[in-house]
């Protein structure tokens, strides 16, 4: 194979709200911990085990503001990205490595009202997008319905 891959998918509840970061020229970095749950039966003991594997999402400018604006903590939400560990160092001047999944799509998963940080369902329906998928490469988009004629040329 002469290329490689870099590819990320996780399906997960959000950790915490979406912490914005704004730089001058008007570029913005959305970052928010999500957690993905693991479960399985141990066989020696037959207990239920439960694994909990937290990652460090960021989301960059018209799509952290998106992310911002309707991720709330406990929502479920479909991301796709690629890994990148960034290297710092601490107070002690010691090396640090931090591993993040750079957001490329997502899908809002949460229906309106169950995530756990959602204040009020009795907002109007138009308030959150509902399993749009927003592609962080491309311009923001209205959302367009799907038409009789495309659903004609699908292959099953």
């Amino acid at each position: 194979m002469a290329g490689t891959v870099n590819k990320v998918i996780l399906i997960g509840h959000t950790g915490d709200d979406v912490k914005m970061h704004y730089f001058e020229g008007g570029n913005s970095i959305g970052r928010f911990p999500l957690a993905t749950n693991e479960e399985y039966t141990n066989r020696t003991t037959g207990e239920r085990v439960s694994n909990t594997e937290w990652h460090n999402i960021v989301v960059r400018n018209k799509a952290a503001e998106i992310c911002e604006k309707y991720l709330k903590k406990g929502d479920k939400v479909y991301i796709e990205g690629r890994l990148k560990t960034r290297k710092w160092q601490d107070d002690k001047g010691l090396d640090r490595y931090s591993t993040e999944i750079q957001c490329m799509d997502f899908t809002f998963l949460s229906p309106k009202g169950e995530g756990m940080g959602q204040g009020n369902a009795q907002q109007g329906a138009s308030a959150q997008p509902q399993a749009q998928p927003y592609n962080t490469n491309q311009p923001a988009q209205p959302s367009q319905g799907v038409n009789e004629s495309d659903v004609d040329d699908l292959p099953f």
